[in-house]
């Protein structure tokens, strides 16, 4: 290797551009002719600039056997008084970190020294580059005094160039982010948060299954976990804000999907400053009593933390069935889009939103056509078809009206987020609530002739749904097909017979025990009203109750249907254990049955019931609507 002779210096490059020059001076100490070099040490060491390591802008000197073979090498000893004026390193090196310290010599450096220094770090290929130049002096041209680049650092320091021993501190901080955020271009990624009572997890799958489909890297999070751009990273309940913090911080994420929660917003808020679409699924009586929540009011409030940080420039999205969650609209800063069920005049929920279209708003709703019902954006005057809703997978041929309501809330968020209605068509239409896709969400099994679903119901309006579509399931056994009454007429007369039941719907069903008393037993008389056999479980943690406690008011709750008529439940008994719960309403169905579990355990339920069908002899099927998958394995 050849030697090169002359002073240290590091060109820091950024951008291409020299942002800063430091002349590096190795640790050293100069004689006053009274103290020894030890102590001049410890006067240099003394200096309040000068910390261990990092800490502070400059790094105490060390005095080990290294310095003191080189004070040796230059004819002292420690206990040696240094003459006046004499210089004496005790590192070989400049570095900051081995107590050296730096002159800024960025005004002085030669033009040809800086474009060899510019030139270095283009070829390397770096945006922020640290090039070591070892010359007699920066302010001359290398080429006519001889030095060179000794080493091009890809993480180079910046405390020599904002904090030099002497001379001017350069500002080299300003450079790197005009580097990362360049004047002009967005330093933020879309943000869309879904919050309510239900509906929140599908809400947010479909949405950013919408969003995926057209190429966006999407950062989701839900009560299932978090995904990054389809993989998940992070299992268990992730609606919390810093969850999403672990989304924003992701370099690959371009766009955000947040599930909400009421207990993250009152522990810690949202996590983050604004979300540019806000929708607002719903607002029920869930979790009262808890956090100092005692009313729908108050929990309304809650939940309308997310349309409070909706920009001028967002959007919000509501559901205009709901008056509690309609009337959010009012303080909103961003532009309003409803959705609605609701396809009659006369209907708060419709008039709501013909009155909204009218004064040039956007919607969500249904039309009621003679093929079937079509979702339509309704926009100024303009109606646009989007797709039937028995073309919805997740919606089973339109009979699971709780999704039929969420495909129109994402259908909104992904419209206002800048999805072209054939990117929202063919999200919907390639969305399914299948259990790898959606686990837990309204999962339909087919096991030799018995129809299975698994789903997350735990509260009161959650049930006052599963038990409309139990009654759609079972009066309508080709539901699990797909297929729906597509004319007008067709689907009023069925309206008007008498429903006809094929099969029996036995129900596994459970509620949290932080749920009030009335609540619980609330829970269970709508239950009874749907399922001929109810086997009542309980969750693993007990939240405050002792065992048995939440079951005995779920069971109170079917005794009072019972008694009032309105019950048809024949069998209610009590099997604590989920999955001793699953085995037997497993093993009691006949082909032709409907078995639906309120699960806690969606994994744990799913292998039991794979267990089961292996146990029979038999493959499980996955009936998404329109096709039976029998999966690997």
């Amino acid at each position: 290797e050849s030697y090169v002779t002359g002073n240290a210096y590091r060109c820091l490059v950024i951008g291409g551009k020299v942002a800063a020059i430091a002349e590096r001076v190795p640790a050293s100490v100069v004689g006053d002719g009274q103290l020894t070099i030890a102590e001049l040490v410890d006067a240099a060491n003394a200096d309040p600039r000068r910390g261990i390591g990092h800490e502070k802008v400059l790094t105490r000197i060390r005095v080990d056997q290294d310095a003191i073979e080189l004070v040796r090498a230059q004819g002292f000893e420690l206990d040696a008084v240094l003459p006046a004026g004499r210089r004496i390193k005790l590192a070989l090196t400049g570095n900051m970190s081995t107590g050296g310290t730096s002159i800024d010599r960025t005004i002085e450096a030669h033009p040809d020294n800086v474009e060899i220094a510019e030139t270095a770090a283009r070829i390397v290929g770096l945006d922020v580059a640290g090039i070591d130049f070892v010359c007699p002096d920066i302010a001359t041209p290398v080429r006519e005094t001889g030095g060179a680049i000794v080493e091009v650092n890809a993480a180079p320091g910046f405390r020599m160039h904002s904090h030099p021993t002497e001379g001017e501190p350069q500002y080299v901080a300003r450079p790197v982010i005009d580097g990362l955020f360049p004047s002009g271009t967005p330093a933020r990624i879309p943000i869309l948060a879904v919050t309510g009572t239900n509906g929140k997890t599908t809400t947010v799958r479909m949405i950013a299954h919408i969003l995926k489909l057209m190429g966006r890297r999407v950062g989701m999070t839900s009560t299932d976990g978090i995904v990054i751009d389809g993989r998940m990273i992070k299992k268990g309940d992730m609606s919390g804000p810093r969850s999403a913090q672990m989304v924003l911080q992701n370099p690959t994420v371009d766009t955000a999907v947040f599930e909400v929660a009421r207990g993250g917003i009152l522990r810690e808020g949202l996590g983050y400053d604004r979300n540019d679409v806000a929708v607002v699924t719903n607002v029920t009586g869930d979790h009262m009593g808890l956090g100092g929540i005692s009313s729908l009011g108050q929990l309304a409030n809650v939940k309308a933390v997310v349309v409070d940080a909706v920009p001028r420039s967002g959007t919000v999205v509501l559901n205009a069935d709901d008056p509690l969650v309609a009337r959010m609209g009012r303080h909103s800063a961003g532009r309003v889009v409803y959705f609605t069920m609701q396809t009659t005049k006369g209907e708060e929920g419709y008039d709501r939103v013909d009155g909204h279209v009218g004064r040039g708003g956007a919607a969500f709703s249904i039309d009621d056509t003679p093929e079937g019902e079509l979702v339509v954006l309704r926009l100024a005057g303009r109606t646009m078809p989007i797709l039937y809703t028995h073309l919805i997978p997740a919606t089973f041929g339109g009979k699971a009206r709780m999704n039929v309501a969420n495909a129109l809330a994402a259908a909104a968020a992904a419209w206002a987020a800048g999805a072209h209605l054939h990117d929202i068509r063919q999200g919907l239409r390639t969305f399914s609530t299948s259990f790898f896709q959606a686990p837990g969400r309204l999962n339909l099994l087919e096991l030799g002739g018995v129809r299975v679903v698994i789903d997350y119901c735990h509260n009161v309006d959650g049930m006052r749904q599963l038990t409309d579509f139990v009654e759609r399931m079972i009066t309508e056994p080709d539901i699990s097909l797909g297929r729906a009454p597509r004319s007008k007429a067709a689907r009023s007369k069925a309206a008007e017979a008498p429903p006809v039941r094929h099969g029996r719907a036995i129900g596994v069903i459970g509620i949290p025990g932080d749920r009030r008393d009335q609540d619980q037993r609330e829970y269970g008389a709508i239950a009874a009203t749907a399922f001929d056999e109810i086997i009542i479980r309980e969750d693993k943690n007990l939240r405050g109750r002792t065992a048995g406690e939440t079951a005995a008011n779920v069971v109170a709750g079917t005794q009072t249907a019972q008694a009032d008529g309105t019950g048809r439940a024949t069998k209610v008994e009590q099997i604590l254990d989920e999955m001793g719960a699953v085995r037997l309403a497993l093993r009691r169905a006949a082909p032709g049955d409907l078995v639906v579990m309120c699960v806690d355990d969606a994994v744990g339920v799913y292998r039991e019931a794979m267990a089961a069908a292996r146990g029979r002899g038999e493959a499980m099927a996955f009936a998404d609507p329109g096709e039976l998958e029998v999966p690997e394995g």
